[in-house]
Parts: C-alpha cells; structure tokens; sequence
C-alpha cells in the first residue's frame, strides 16, 4: 500500500498539483479577465456616452445658431414684405397720376373744349364746361360774379 500511495503522490505532483487547484486557478484567470474585459467594456460604453453627449450639445449649438440666423432671416423677410407693400402702393398712386396727367395731356392737346387764342372756356360736346381745365385753375371769383346768383 506504501507504494501505491507513494506513486500516486508522484503523480499528482507531476502532473502539477491538486485538480481542484488548477481548475480554481483556471476559474480565477476566468475571472479576472472577464473583470478586466468588463472594465473594458464600461470604458468603451462611457467614451461612446461621452462623444455622444458632446455630439448632442454641438447639434444644440447649431440649432440655436440656425434658429437665430431663422429669426433674422424671418426679421428681414418681415421688412422686405412692408417695403415691397409701401413700393406697390406707390406704384399704384405713380400709375394713376401718370393716367391722370396722359388725360390732361390729351385733353390740351385735342383742345379740350378751350381756346387757348382767346382765353375762353367753351361748352364740351356732352355741354358742360370743364372746371379742372388750365383756365379756371387760377381764376380769381369776384364778388359781382356772386350777386349774379342771387
């Protein structure tokens, strides 16, 4: 029996050590690298979380930016909207002052019931006279021409 059981502590001392201390050092090695790949894992997790949060406050910088250069742009808008609205008013008032001065026109120069030799106003062809004609623009009313009325 003395040999068998010293043969079998050479065996187990050759093939190095208890069994369930390798595979207790076996299961320690697991561990640690698993802690260490774990480890590994949260920093990768917290670098991505990190870049994340600084994508997240450069895109909140350029909306504020653009939401800025939006309200000046709108502002501008705004302000070329009343100028344009002043403009075609303008236009408007342009255009039938233009009409109005191309019918005094035509109408001094087709005569237009006055004569011009003669400083007297006639009578239209529909007989009325033409109050808004040259000659009766600056005519001054006399008093007698009043009591002619009365």
């Amino acid at each position: 029996m003395v040999s068998s059981s010293g043969s079998t502590q050479l065996q187990n001392s050759g093939s190095e050590g208890d069994p369930l201390a390798v595979m207790a050092q076996r299961k320690q090695k697991r561990m640690l690298s698993n802690r260490e790949s774990a480890r590994r894992s949260r920093l990768r997790k917290q670098k991505h979380l990190d870049d994340l949060m600084a994508q997240v406050s450069h895109l909140r910088k350029e909306n504020g930016q653009i939401l800025t250069a939006l309200n000046v742009t709108a502002q501008h808008c705004v302000g070329i909207d009343t100028e344009n609205s002043v403009l075609r008013t303008q236009m408007m008032e342009l255009r039938t002052r233009l009409q109005s001065l191309k019918e005094i026109l035509h109408y001094m120069t087709s005569g237009g019931g006055v004569s011009f030799a003669s400083g007297i106003a006639s009578v239209e062809e529909d007989g009325f006279l033409r109050p808004w004609s040259p000659l009766f623009i600056n005519q001054p009313l006399l008093a007698s021409d009043v009591f002619q009325y009365c």
